[in-house]
């Protein structure tokens, strides 16, 4: 019979190769029992809300908006889509996702579902555990891709992130890393909107049909969560339905 799949999209958290973002807490993990002395293993873990991968609340950069544990276990469970902006990130580190690279996605994959999870594929989880990923210059700017505000207002304002829609990214955050505003967060994280930061294995993510599950310990007042982010692909006979549904009629043809 065939079933539902779920891929991983986290970072191994390891004190000796996770990413941190610059002022955060680094992760830390001290070993407190051993079966030999003690007769079970265990870990004391210190760690930021945001460590590795993780998704972020609204109440993350907004007051008023809902904290982690205010938010309903289904706004962690969303329709996904994965944009590859790839070679553009690789070309400008500092490049930002436009309406039409989303638009240009569309045309070959059709319409994003309302209060989907979009995700930018940017690579830069290929630099993961090394300086290249927080991408640091001499005057202390971080360089890393991220969406463009226009983009964002676009998917907002089309009810493509709606109610409780979210962005995802293989980077920090899904604002451009020079931009310390955070304008993109602050509209990204209001209503019941989520943001997946620091994703993982993104290849293994279809661009379109699929799901993602966000795990991870709910705090009280939280500001998000370390998670364990699964994608979570249909059967094949049922993605495949949806795949010819969802495409263009020109594509169709």
């Amino acid at each position: 019979m065939d079933r539902f799949r779920l891929i991983n999209l986290s970072h191994l958290n390891d004190p000796a190769t996770t990413s941190v973002y610059p002022g955060d807490p680094p992760f830390e993990l001290q070993t407190i029992a051993t079966v030999k002395d003690d007769g079970h293993h265990l870990q004391y873990v210190r760690q930021g809300e945001h460590t590795g991968t993780h998704w972020g609340a609204p109440g993350h950069f907004n007051a008023g908006e809902p904290l982690a544990d205010e938010l309903d276990v289904n706004d962690l469970f969303l329709p996904a889509v994965r944009i590859d902006v790839r070679a553009k990130c690789a070309a400008n580190a500092d490049y930002e996702v436009t309406v039409a690279d989303i638009k240009a996605w569309e045309r070959r994959h059709g319409r994003i579902p309302d209060e989907s999870m979009v995700i930018i594929w940017t690579g830069w989880e290929s630099r993961w555990g090394t300086p290249a990923f927080a991408n640091i210059d001499a005057d202390g700017v971080m360089h890393q891709p991220g969406f463009g505000l226009e983009a964002v207002q676009w998917l907002v304002t089309t009810g493509r992130l709606g109610h409780t829609g979210g962005t995802g990214t293989d980077t920090f955050g899904p604002d451009p890393g020079s931009d310390a505003s955070y304008a993109v967060s602050r509209l990204v994280y209001q209503r019941h909107r989520i943001s997946l930061e620091n994703l993982a294995n993104l290849a293994a993510l279809p661009a379109a049909g699929a799901y993602v599950l966000c795990g991870g310990p709910i705090n009280k007042a939280g500001s998000g969560s370390t998670a364990t982010v699964f994608g979570v692909l249909p059967p094949a006979d049922d993605f495949a339905r949806r795949a010819a549904v969802s495409r263009p009629a020109a594509a169709r043809r």
